[in-house]
């Protein structure tokens, strides 16, 4: 992917009359998605220190801003200062990024230890975490009241309800009911979506922790064949070009059962505009069968400083202040961002404003990691071969067995010798 620097937008925060001498400008990348409270906590941080801030507006795209960045950090330029990082970049992007330690007063202590743990390479603490995340299940409470259903706790009663109500729905004149929405285009979110898959059946994480290829295994080729099944069923064929977003507006719009999606949809679900406000219901997604497991992929975003950057202990401190408890409480409150501080599921205000929060937390124990630091900077060619796979199956273009056979040849062609370095 060809993205030069040039297209990108530079769109001013926050300009403020320097009431210090020494006001200095830092420039910090934010995804459009989370773009007003990023540009929110970064002007307030501004407004504290005196100093000014500019938001870098990126693709929301994953593989995209991944290459963009890439592109930006390669070329050693100093346009961006603060860079907004998927959980799943620190070993491909470490050596951009400076160590936060001597800045942040250990403060990192206050966050999960697996999260600083994700963000800690070769001894560095190149990033901080901002929020976390896991895919979960969001579904309509008044329409499995309407039908005396139970929320599904299998991939299998979930096909069974789905297809019922939506065909139930269609019948009494909603010909636009799907029973389940969720990521379905060849990006980051379909290899998400896939492992919760393939995991909950049994069937591992791609790569082991010891760097083994696993993918090509019984528990692997039934997800896939029960989700390829999906299509045209309970699910539309246009998920195939579904992101996070596009399946937010069908379900929104009041036009599915199910939907797969991360914390960040809950607030706006809950919105006085949404048409399905206080009509649905969160949980952890399905399990593949009696002996199958809990599965959510774990996600989140951080926060890291460019080397590059002519001002990084200002960066560093925009950074602290940025994944601050102060600034995760509103984000929770206001965003539904998951924080990454565990002392904030008990608080009063981020429990109200998130019922399903509390619950979330343990959830965290049992979600799925991605193979990304076993595989270090090869993790995007890990990532992409396993989607196109996938979505190859989704779209018919393959069986199941065939694709993860090819796959599970070509991912071992990418080690180097018994080595992902």
């Amino acid at each position: 992917m060809n993205i030069k620097l040039a297209t990108l937008t530079l769109t001013l925060a926050t300009v403020l009359t320097p009431i210090f001498a020494h006001a200095t400008t830092v420039r910090i990348a934010c995804g459009s998605d989370s773009g007003d409270l990023c540009k929110k906590s970064a002007t307030e941080w501004a407004r504290k220190t005196g100093n000014e801030v500019e938001i870098v507006t990126t693709p929301n795209d994953s593989s995209a801003l991944l290459a963009l960045y890439q592109q930006i950090l390669n070329s050693g330029s100093d346009k961006i200062d603060v860079f907004e990082i998927d959980m799943v970049w620190p070993g491909a992007l470490a050596s951009h990024f400076i160590d936060l330690r001597p800045y942040t007063n250990g403060v990192q202590a206050q966050h999960f230890a697996s999260l600083i743990a994700n963000d800690t390479v070769g001894g560095r603490l190149v990033a901080m975490p901002w929020f976390t995340d896991a895919g979960l299940l969001y579904y309509r409470k008044d329409l499995l009241d309407k039908y005396k259903l139970q929320p599904p706790t299998t991939w299998d009663e979930l096909a069974s309800s789905a297809r019922k109500i939506q065909d139930a729905e269609r019948k009494a004149g909603n010909d636009k009911m799907w029973g389940y929405v969720w990521q379905g285009r060849a990006y980051e979110g379909l290899s998400c979506n896939a492992l919760e898959w393939v995991a909950s059946y049994n069937g591992g994480t791609v790569v082991d922790a010891a760097g083994k290829v696993t993918i090509d295994n019984p528990g692997a080729v039934k997800a896939l064949d029960m989700a390829a099944g999906w299509i045209g069923t309970i699910t539309p064929q246009s998920v195939l070009n579904y992101g996070e977003e596009e399946a937010r507006g069908v379900f929104q719009a009041g036009n599915a059962v199910y939907m797969r999606n991360w914390p960040y949809a809950w607030s706006l679900l809950q919105k006085n505009d949404s048409t399905v406000r206080d009509k649905v219901g969160v949980m952890p997604l399905p399990r593949g069968g009696a002996n199958g497991r809990d599965a959510g992929t774990l996600g989140g975003w951080q926060l890291s400083v460019s080397r590059y950057s002519k001002n990084p202990k200002l960066a560093a401190d925009l950074v602290t202040y940025m994944t601050s408890a102060e600034v995760q409480k509103m984000r929770a409150i206001q965003g539904s961002y998951n924080p990454t501080i565990p002392a904030l599921y008990k608080d009063a205000d981020i429990v109200k404003a998130n019922p399903f929060m509390t619950a979330l937390y343990t959830t965290f124990t049992t979600t799925v990691s991605r193979p990304s630091t076993v595989t270090s900077s090869r993790y995007n060619q890990v990532s992409s071969q396993f989607w196109n796979a996938v979505h190859d199956v989704l779209s018919g273009d393959q069986k199941a067995a065939d694709a993860l056979g090819d796959l599970q040849s070509s991912l071992n062609g990418l080690k180097s010798g018994n080595s992902w370095k």
